[in-house]
C-alpha cells in the first residue's frame, strides 16, 4: 500500500504579490484545501482555535487576518508537520497581516472599499464598466473632487481632500512595474455630464484622450445611438490576477456597501456582458475621436 502524501502548504510565501488583501485569500484558500482533505468540518476547525465555524468561513475566504498562533494551530489539525512547510505558511500569514498604503487613510476608507483597493493593486487586468462616472483609476484631480463632493457634500474640507489624495495614490498603480492591464467601457452620458463645471470637465476628456492612446489602457465609448445595451443593470468592473490560485472577482459598488462575486457561474455572466458591451461600444481606433468631438462641444 502507498502511504498516503503529507499535507503541504503550495509555494506561494515567495511568489505571491499585491499586498495583504490578496495574500489572505491565498492563505485562507489553502488552509480551506487542507481542512476539506483531511474531512474536517468548520466547527471543528473553529474549535481548535477557540472559534466558531464562522471565523473558519472568513479566515478561509481572506476576509479577516490571521493570528500566528491560530495558523499553527490550523496546521497541526490538517497534519502539516515538516518543520519548513510550517515556517512558509507562517510566514506568509506575517506578511497578510501587515497593512497596505491604504491603511492610513482608514479614517475616510469604508471598509467594504478597502478590500476591493487591495485586489485591485494585485489585479493583472481590470475591466469596467461605468454609466454615470469617469472610472476612478482614470480621473484627474479636479473632477475626482467633484464626485467626492456630490457624496460627501457636508463634509469638511481637510475630509475631501483627503478622499481625493487617496484616490490619486490608487492612480499609482497605472505606473508601476507590474501596471495592470485596464480595459474600460464607458457610458457616452458619463463623457457629457460636466461634473465640477466645463473646465473641469474639458481636463478630464483631454486626460482620457491621452491615456486612451497610451499602452496599458484602453477606452471605449457606448454612444446614445446604441439605445439599450447589455449592462442593464448599472456599473461592475471585473477583477483578473496572475496567480493561479486567485479567481476572476467581479466588484459591484453600491450606496453604503459592495458585492463582491466569485463564483464561476456569476463571473461567466459579467463577463459575457462585458464582452458584448466592447461589441456594442465605439471601436476602440475611434476613441480619441469621440472624445475630443464631445470635448468640442462643451
Amino acid at each position: 500500500m502507498v502511504p498516503p502524501a503529507p499535507a503541504t502548504v503550495l509555494d506561494i510565501s515567495a511568489s505571491a504579490g499585491g499586498g495583504p488583501t490578496v495574500l489572505r485569500i491565498l492563505l485562507g484558500a489553502q488552509l480551506r484545501r487542507l481542512r476539506e482533505a483531511k474531512g474536517i468540518s468548520r466547527d471543528d476547525a473553529g474549535y481548535a482555535i477557540r472559534a466558531s465555524d464562522s471565523k473558519i468561513s472568513r479566515l478561509e475566504l481572506g476576509r479577516v487576518s490571521f493570528r500566528e498562533r491560530d495558523v499553527a494551530d490550523l496546521l497541526t489539525l490538517y497534519g502539516v508537520q515538516d518543520e519548513e512547510e510550517r515556517a512558509k505558511a507562517l510566514s506568509l500569514a506575517r506578511r497578510a497581516s501587515r497593512n497596505g498604503w491604504w491603511h492610513r487613510y482608514n479614517d475616510v476608507l469604508p471598509k467594504w472599499f478597502e478590500n476591493y483597493i487591495g485586489l485591485e493593486e494585485a489585479a493583472s487586468r481590470i475591466r469596467s464598466y461605468e454609466v454615470q462616472f469617469v472610472p476612478g483609476l482614470l480621473q484627474t484631480e479636479a473632477y475626482a473632487r467633484a464626485v467626492t463632493l456630490l457624496g460627501h457634500s457636508a463634509a469638511p474640507a481637510e475630509e475631501i481632500e483627503r478622499r481625493v489624495e487617496m484616490r490619486m495614490q490608487r492612480q499609482g498603480l497605472l505606473t508601476g512595474e507590474d501596471a495592470p492591464q485596464v480595459w474600460t467601457v464607458v457610458d457616452e452620458a458619463a463623457m457629457r455630464r460636466p461634473l465640477g463645471g466645463r473646465t473641469v470637465m474639458r481636463e478630464q476628456l483631454a486626460r482620457l484622450i491621452e491615456l486612451s492612446e497610451a499602452p496599458g489602457v484602453t477606452v471605449q465609448v457606448v454612444p446614445f445611438a446604441r439605445g439599450g445595451h447589455a449592462a442593464a443593470g448599472g456599473p461592475f468592473s471585473i477583477l483578473r490576477f496572475a496567480e493561479p490560485d486567485l479567481p476572476d472577482i467581479v466588484y459591484l459598488e453600491q450606496l453604503t456597501s459592495a458585492l463582491y462575486l466569485d463564483k464561476r457561474d456569476d463571473v461567466e455572466r459579467y463577463l459575457a456582458v462585458m464582452d458584448q458591451l466592447c461589441v456594442e461600444a465605439e471601436p476602440v481606433s475611434a476613441t480619441a475621436d469621440v472624445l475630443t468631438a464631445i470635448r468640442n462641444e462643451l
